[in-house]
C-alpha cells in the first residue's frame, strides 16, 4: 500500500497517504480484484499511463450520495436551521466532495422552498471530473425509485414537529421519473445555479475568495485518518462565518478540542463563537 501511495504521489497531485489506512486497502483490493492485476504490475502501469491513473484514482475515491440522504439532517435544515438566514442579503454555500451532485439539488429544493434560492451563491467540488459531468446533467440511475420516493416524502410531504410553515411539496415539482428506464431527472428550475470545479480540498483549500455560511462535507471525512479529519475541521472552522454551519455525515463525527468549537445538532455543526 505504502508503495503504491508512493507511486501515485510521484506521478501526481494525488496524495492518500492521510486516508484511512483500512478504507484506502479496501478500495485497492477492489480494484486489483476488477482489473486483474496485481499490486507490482499495478504499480508499473500507474507510473506509465496518466489515463490508468486518472482511472484508478476514480475508483479509489468514494461517490456515494443520494437525494436527501439521512433525512432527519434535511428535516432539521429545513424545519429549524435554513430560516435563520433568510434576512441574509445572500448564502454562499460550499458542497466539499459533492460527488454527483444528488445532495446539492436537496439543498436547492429547501431553499427554493423557503424563497432563498435566487440568494444563494453555490459552489460544488470534487475530485473526480466525471461526477462533476454527471452532476451538472442531473440525470441519475436509481434501482429502488420507492426508495428515493420515501426520503423525498419524510422531507418534503410529512411535518414531524409541527412546523407552522409547512406545506407538502410533491416530488413532481422538482422531478421527473421515469420507471421504465429507472431514471430520475432534475427540473431546469434547479439547473445552473450552482458552479462546479474539480478540486483537491486537502492541496487546493479555499481558493473562492470568501467564506461560507454552511459547508456540506458528508461522507468524505469516514475515509480519512484521524489527523487529516482534525486539519479540515479546522480548516473548515476558518472558512465558515460567525453564524454558519459544517454539515457531515450521519457516521461521522469530531472528537478532541475541536469539538468544542461547534454546537451539534444532528450531523450540523454550528460553529461556536462564544
Amino acid at each position: 500500500m505504502k508503495n503504491l501511495i508512493d507511486a501515485i504521489c510521484e506521478v501526481s497531485t494525488y496524495d492518500f497517504s492521510d486516508y484511512s489506512e483500512k478504507s484506502f486497502k479496501r478500495r485497492v483490493e477492489k480494484v486489483i480484484e476488477d482489473h486483474r492485476i496485481n499490486i507490482g504490475d499495478l504499480i508499473v502501469k500507474i507510473k506509465n499511463s496518466e489515463s490508468f491513473l486518472e482511472e484508478i484514482v476514480k475508483e479509489i475515491t468514494v461517490n456515494t450520495t443520494e437525494i436527501f440522504r439521512d433525512t432527519k439532517t434535511w428535516q432539521t435544515l429545513k424545519n429549524d436551521i435554513l430560516r435563520k438566514y433568510k434576512d441574509k442579503e445572500s448564502i454562499d454555500i460550499w458542497h466539499v466532495g459533492c460527488s454527483t451532485g444528488q445532495e446539492v439539488y436537496s439543498i436547492l429544493i429547501l431553499l427554493n422552498e423557503i424563497g432563498m434560492m435566487d440568494k444563494a451563491r453555490i459552489i460544488a467540488t470534487d475530485l473526480n471530473t466525471d461526477v462533476i459531468d454527471v452532476a451538472k446533467k442531473g440525470v441519475y440511475k436509481f434501482r429502488e425509485i420507492d426508495e428515493f420516493i420515501e426520503s423525498y416524502d419524510s422531507v418534503m410531504m410529512t411535518n414531524p414537529n409541527g412546523n407552522p410553515n409547512h406545506i407538502d411539496v410533491p416530488y413532481q415539482k422538482y422531478i421527473i421519473i421515469n420507471r421504465r428506464k429507472n431514471i430520475i431527472k432534475i427540473k431546469p428550475l434547479l439547473l445552473n445555479k450552482v458552479e462546479y470545479y474539480k478540486h483537491d480540498i486537502i492541496l487546493d483549500g479555499n481558493i473562492f475568495g470568501r467564506k461560507f455560511d454552511f459547508i456540506f462535507c458528508r461522507n468524505v471525512l469516514i475515509y480519512f485518518n484521524h489527523q487529516l479529519q482534525n486539519k479540515l475541521f479546522e480548516f473548515f472552522y476558518e472558512n465558515i462565518n460567525d453564524d454558519g454551519a459544517l454539515i457531515i455525515g450521519r457516521h461521522e463525527g469530531m472528537l478532541g478540542q475541536i469539538s468544542g468549537k461547534f454546537k451539534k445538532i444532528e450531523s450540523i455543526y454550528l460553529k461556536n463563537i462564544s
